[in-house]
């Protein structure tokens, strides 16, 4: 199966994110001809105020961001893993951070809401508030793609390991990890927990990322963006150089299953 990543620099304008959006994914598949593309993080809005945020949020399905993966998927036949939409809830006002998985006829097949919420205060000062704008999910959720099982997770999961055992225990062979990890912590725990996620559950973690500086509120802000793919044994196989753009490969399921044969950690858990 070939998977591409894009990586873009998405900040907070729908429109001019959504057209963004379009334009790389029509030039991998012109480019690329991938099966699977998995977009970043929040691609159709990220930073404004809690407000902007929850303005541009959409009701799923629908909504212009869903109908664009929807009809792309559809028209040119590829898997489209929109990386994370700003979801409405009725009746709450925060919103969901949700992965939408669609198929080649463009039906949905998976929806995820991210589940672990990005309240810190980063090593520059700057604070991270996602709860105060976002609901957390609660569903462990994977799908099957050209015979394989994808797990799914949103950015600030890859720090919480058991979320991922618990994705390896429903089969993932690969894990989508949608992202906009910041500069300053991307810096120095992106890759290494991204090899450890993808040799922990024996599969490939494919992790698109926003890339570049938005505006959140008054600060200015950046995403680390190298947007990667690392295999079950934790090699780094593609990944991304600065800015918008692609980056691509293909899975090999014999691959997972060799090195799933020669340490078998599966099989060896206990019950504590």
């Amino acid at each position: 199966m070939k998977v591409t990543l894009v990586q873009m620099n998405s900040v907070g304008d729908k429109a001019a994110n959504l057209t963004a959006a379009r334009a790389l994914i029509e030039r991998a598949i012109e480019l690329e001809r991938p099966d699977w593309i998995c977009l970043p993080e929040c691609f159709d809005f990220i930073g404004g105020t809690r407000a902007e945020k929850i303005a541009a949020a959409e009701d799923l399905p629908g909504g212009p961001a869903y109908e664009m993966c929807q009809s792309l998927a559809k028209s040119h036949k590829v898997h489209i893993h929109a990386g994370s939409i700003l979801e409405r809830i009725p009746g709450d006002d925060r919103i969901h951070n949700t992965s939408v998985a669609f198929n080649r006829d463009g039906v949905e097949v998976a929806r995820y809401r991210k589940i672990h919420m990005f309240d810190i205060t980063a090593p520059d000062g700057a604070k991270y508030h996602e709860s105060a704008a976002f609901k957390p999910g609660g569903e462990v959720v994977t799908y099957e793609c050209e015979g394989l099982t994808i797990g799914c997770a949103i950015c600030y999961d890859l720090r919480f390991p058991y979320l991922f055992q618990a994705l390896a225990e429903r089969g993932a062979d690969v894990i989508a990890l949608p992202s906009a990890f910041t500069l300053v912590t991307g810096k120095d725990h992106w890759e290494v927990l991204c090899r450890a996620r993808a040799i922990e559950v024996q599969a490939y973690l494919c992790a698109p990322a926003q890339t570049g500086a938005h505006k959140a509120g008054h600060e200015t802000r950046f995403s680390y963006g190298n947007s990667l793919i690392a295999d079950p044994w934790g090699q780094v196989v593609a990944k991304a150089s600065e800015g918008a753009g692609l980056v691509s490969t293909h899975l090999d399921a014999e691959r997972i299953r060799k090195i799933r044969s020669m340490i078998p950690v599966a099989k060896h858990k206990v019950k504590l």
